[in-house]
């Protein structure tokens, strides 16, 4: 873990003094992006998904272990849940479940069972029924792998938020206790109470109570961890906007002073795509964490 300097009480949060535009600029992270256009951003980070998925599909030395890349989603009594455009910054990537798989190869080409877990997005499903369908399929998977090794959860933006709130899950709910071992929170959002007063906010039609209850940053230093080796790595990207940077640093911080065992990361020269982009590449820093946190 490394130290992370202090940024003032909630009662100082920087994004309430923040005009509308600069809030909305804020909480859009394609305006940060420094090698090319916002709206070229969004159209590189679905084009490499597609692609991706594809190379990955086709590959003669990659179909079988492609067979555990799994829309857990079907399995725990949902229909497959794919996405849809809608906003920019928070559970409205229009990436579904298959073309994130292209980031999985370097794992998998390593034997770690990847799983790809689809949700119901806004307006289709609120954000308590995303948290819960990821809870269930998270549930299902130890249910259907219950010798496993570990398993370990990773998450980039509204997937960092969902996999955040695994870490409050009441899993006794669901009468299985997941192997939890690490958790790889990337570019997140841990306080919802910004995004109310965003465009993001348009389909989720969250209130103050809903932003609230599904906020990780204010439940998570009240919450004991169920096993205290397990590796939480809040990481965030160098040209990610102030803050979503603010954002994972005080995440970080409650982790802390909730006794769990966590850590903090920059990485150096990635905007907020890029920072998942570049899993794609065996010798990415993020891709070296990931594997080594698995493997040590």
């Amino acid at each position: 873990a490394m130290d992370v300097p202090s940024v003032g009480t909630r009662g100082e949060a920087p994004w309430k003094k923040m005009s509308a535009e600069e809030l909305e600029n804020q909480y859009s992270p394609s305006k940060w992006v420094i090698q090319m256009r916002p709206e070229e951003a969004l159209e590189t980070y679905l084009q490499i998904g597609i692609e991706g998925t594809g190379m990955f599909t086709q590959s003669e030395s990659t179909q079988k272990l492609f067979k555990m890349v799994t829309p857990v989603a079907q399995g725990v009594g949902h229909r497959p849940h794919i996405p849809e455009v809608h906003s920019e910054a928070l559970h409205g990537q229009n990436v579904c479940k298959d073309e994130s798989a292209f980031m999985v190869e370097v794992l998998t080409a390593q034997g770690v069972a990847v799983v790809i877990v689809g949700y119901d997005i806004a307006p289709r499903g609120t954000l308590d029924q995303m948290v819960d369908q990821v809870t269930r399929s998270v549930a299902f998977v130890q249910r259907q792998h219950p010798r496993n090794e570990g398993i370990y959860l990773c998450g980039h933006s509204a997937g960092a938020h969902l996999t955040a709130m695994m870490l409050l899950a009441n899993w006794t709910k669901f009468g299985v206790t997941p192997n939890l071992k690490g958790f790889f929170l990337l570019s997140g959002i841990y306080d919802l109470e910004p995004i109310v007063f965003t465009s993001n906010n348009a389909l989720l039609h969250l209130t103050l109570e809903d932003a609230q209850r599904n906020s990780p940053q204010l439940l998570v230093a009240l919450t004991q961890p169920a096993d205290p080796t397990c590796h939480v790595q809040v990481i965030v990207g160098q040209h990610d906007s102030p803050e979503f940077q603010r954002q994972s640093r005080e995440f970080y911080q409650a982790l802390c002073r909730g006794g769990w065992k966590a850590s903090f990361e920059e990485l150096y020269n990635v905007d907020h795509f890029e920072i998942i982009e570049n899993l794609t590449q065996k010798d990415d820093v993020l891709t070296q964490i990931i594997l080594k946190t698995i493997f040590q």
